[in-house]
């Protein structure tokens, strides 16, 4: 039997009330609608002990590749999105370069990715054990270092007004604690400093007409499923304005991209 946490309260608006989506969910995972506000969520993940072993995301993210999930469809839809000049990777790179400087940057889920370029001093946060003894050294080297932590527990560890800068790529959709991890980033930043979130978009035509097959489902570590609206009321809550990366081709991109300003 896998290990579970207590099934949730809606993330955004702590609605108790919500119904399952059937078409969505899998096996044991049951991913809901909040009653109340809308918000899709997975209500029963896994705990951040079983995420920092038997699901990290290393092991998911393996075994997603090896089931595949593509269709005619999808490619066209990454077809069309090159067309529009869409480079997977090459516009975070240069968002971060814009909106962080030369400062302290913090990456949140960071594997085992450097991501933050020079000259930036890079940090992170991980939860994943072999991810984290892999970055650490890298991120040392560069005057940094990384904390292994869930998010939402590592953010309160660093001092306020420190980084200029958070990245946090492909982590947000992962946190059960979503509004606790992003009031963190808000005291953890200079005034006007900014966070960079990548998440999967629930909004996207593809994910209407993939339906379940869709490749932003990831059970049980996909915890939370955004649209451009959600997010944006998300990042409010914490007090943060949005700006969104990926405006021109949001409607076809599979991940909302977006700049979470601090207020």
């Amino acid at each position: 039997m896998k290990d579970h946490a207590a099934t949730r309260l809606c993330p955004y608006c702590e609605g108790t009330r919500a119904t399952r989506i059937a078409t969505y969910s899998k096996d044991e995972w049951d991913v809901v609608a909040c009653d109340a506000c809308g918000f899709v969520y997975l209500a029963n993940p896994a705990s951040y002990e079983a995420l920092t072993e038997d699901f990290a995301w290393e092991k998911t993210y393996a075994e997603k590749a090896k089931t595949g999930g593509s269709s005619r469809f999808s490619a066209l839809n990454r077809r069309l999105r090159r067309a529009l000049g869409h480079k997977p990777g090459e516009r975070g790179t240069r968002v971060w370069a814009r909106a962080f400087g030369k400062g302290r940057v913090l990456d949140i889920g960071c594997g085992e990715f450097l991501r933050p370029p020079e000259p930036m001093i890079p940090y992170g946060i991980e939860l994943s054990t072999a991810l984290h003894a892999r970055i650490d050294p890298r991120m040392r080297a560069r005057g940094g270092y990384c904390i292994q932590a869930p998010g939402a527990e590592g953010i309160w560890q660093f001092d306020a007004n420190f980084f200029t800068g958070v990245i946090m790529s492909s982590y947000l959709e992962h946190e059960v604690e979503a509004i606790r991890v992003l009031k963190g980033a808000h005291r953890a930043l200079v005034p006007g400093g900014k966070v960079f979130v990548r998440v999967p978009n629930f909004g996207s035509l593809n994910r209407r007409v993939m339906g379940a097959r869709w490749c932003g489902f990831r059970y049980p570590d996909h915890v939370n499923y955004f649209t451009p609206t959600s997010l944006r009321a998300l990042a409010a809550k914490a007090g943060f304005s949005m700006q969104i990366v990926n405006r021109v081709n949001l409607w076809l991109d599979d991940n909302i991209q977006a700049l979470l300003i601090k207020s």
